[in-house]
């Protein structure tokens, strides 16, 4: 685990080399076929000299869930185990970590005709007025959510419509999960600026890669909105407001590094949570401890 630009993506294919493992992504923009550059998605070199899981597996008209995350997550890591070989599960998405960890909470499904009710009143209405609405139904989860977080007041109110109880009622109940023995390691820049710095070089590579041409591709191959959340995802949305006039090109970089730098900051606060071993990105002794504890759980006949 670790946030944006920290190293995951390097440290998981050296612990794959390393431990004869194969890597499950964690990350909820890079199962969206087409979805790239924005997504720093690991390249054809690197799949093929590693396997990988959950890239590639919807388009990025459909939307994709913490439970189907769950869903696939347990059947990949499974297989990789019944092939011998070792799980990597490596990503940034900590909502999906909490999930395959944790468990999920017991909420109902998505409702599309439910969706489609509010995204039309939401149209007509705007989200602050649905937002005004949550806040008489369920005041909790209103007061930690702006009047423009459009997906979440969605399926707050969406489950609320279909159960009748608030969801900060329902989301303190969890299903069992069974992710099975492991070994949770966190990467944590120790200095917030060279983070930023890391955040700053890989929003301008993906820039120079041709990320707004990429969006401009997928929104002519697919019916898009600015509203699904493939095009919601940092980067994307950006490059979405940049292609329609609404920011020129420096308002697109300023904006994007900002979005990720506050991406980071929630992924790093959500790791503060985590009983994780933490290390500093590229620290060597990774390793080591990966070795160790493996070594641990095999006599053991667990890992932790």
């Amino acid at each position: 685990m670790g946030p944006t630009a920290s190293g995951k993506s390097a440290l998981a294919m050296t612990l794959a080399k390393e431990f004869d493992g194969e890597i499950v992504s964690v990350d909820s923009a890079q199962v969206y076929r087409g979805m790239d550059v924005g997504t720093a998605k690991p390249t054809a070199d690197e799949r093929a000299r590693v396997p990988h899981h959950l890239l590639d597996i919807v388009d990025p008209t459909e939307s994709y869930s913490a439970a189907r995350f769950v869903a696939d997550a347990q059947r990949a890591i499974a297989d990789v185990r019944a092939r011998g070989r070792t799980p990597i599960v490596a990503g940034g998405t900590m909502l999906y970590f909490k999930a395959l960890t944790e468990g999920l909470s017991s909420l109902p499904r998505a409702d599309p005709g439910v969706r489609a009710r509010l995204d039309a009143r939401a149209a007509a209405e705007g989200w602050p007025a649905l937002h005004e609405e949550l806040a008489r139904v369920d005041p909790a989860t209103a007061q930690r959510l702006p009047p423009t977080d459009a997906q979440r007041i969605q399926r707050a109110l969406e489950v609320y419509y279909v159960t009748g109880s608030p969801i900060s009622a329902l989301q303190g109940r969890r299903d069992a999960a069974s992710l099975g023995p492991s070994i949770a390691i966190a990467l944590v820049p120790p200095e917030r600026a060279a983070l930023h710095a890391a955040i700053a070089a890989r929003f301008d590579a993906m820039l120079a890669a041709g990320l707004v041409d990429e969006v401009r591709a997928l929104r002519a191959r697919h019916a898009l909105d600015p509203a699904m959340p493939s095009m919601r995802c940092v980067g994307y949305r950006q490059a979405w407001q940049y292609l329609d006039g609404h920011i020129d090109a420096e308002g697109l970089r300023a904006s994007g590094i900002a979005a990720t730098r506050q991406l980071a900051k929630r992924q790093l606060t959500w790791l503060r949570s985590t009983a994780a071993t933490t290390f500093v990105p590229g620290d060597p002794r990774v390793v080591d401890f990966v070795a160790r504890s493996l070594t641990l759980g095999e006599r053991q006949g667990t890992m932790q």
